[in-house]
């Protein structure tokens, strides 16, 4: 007898070139976590660059609220094959926190609050492609799906949209975050299946 977690039961609609392969529907938004839950109040809550030349730039919460806005409609798709479209997110673009962080860098490591580490190539954060984003659905984002800011780059797996995200290291070269450390792919693009190594 099969067994499936709720939001796991979606389907699959071949016609739709929105889906990419291997993935299922659902109306669902599930949960999936590593750990415990952080609770990180707005107050306490920083983003942080840091460049390859040792320059740390921080922003608060007001600070980060203070840039422009984004408003973001867009799929996404998680590696365990579910994939919910046009989502509907706020945030602001990472392409402002970058161009304080110089053009040293071909990589970076997100680091999340709770310990979460997760890699993308520098080219995929920036140019209108990532948001740190702090609504889902015109609602404060939960803790569970990251609140109360996550990193989201919808083009690549959920998994690199690294939840309750708290910094950005630019790096050299590319190294393997937590999950990429566990077996999941160092890329993770929805369209050639690159779920795991």
């Amino acid at each position: 007898m099969a067994v499936f977690t709720r939001g796991f039961g979606g389907r699959r609609r071949e016609s739709d070139d929105r889906l990419p392969p291997g993935q299922y529907l659902t109306e669902d938004f599930p949960v999936l976590s590593a750990g415990p839950t952080p609770r990180v109040s707005t107050d306490e809550w920083r983003f942080t660059v840091l460049a390859m030349d040792g320059v740390h730039t921080s922003w608060s919460w007001d600070e980060v609220q203070a840039l422009p806005i984004d408003d973001i409609t867009t799929d996404i798709h998680c590696v365990t094959r579910w994939s919910k479209l046009g989502t509907h997110w706020r945030g602001v673009s990472l392409d402002h926190f970058l161009e304080h962080a110089g053009p040293e860098g071909t990589h970076a490591m997100v680091h999340s609050y709770g310990g979460y580490t997760t890699n993308v190539p520098r080219a995929d954060l920036s140019a209108g492609k990532a948001w740190v984003a702090f609504e889902f659905d015109g609602e404060p984002l939960a803790p569970e799906h990251g609140g109360p800011a996550r990193l989201i780059v919808p083009h690549l797996y959920f998994w690199k949209s690294a939840k309750w995200v708290r910094s950005i290291e630019l790096l050299p070269a590319d190294r393997p975050g937590f999950w990429e450390q566990n077996g999941y792919n160092m890329y993770g693009d929805p369209w050639k299946e690159e779920r795991y190594w």
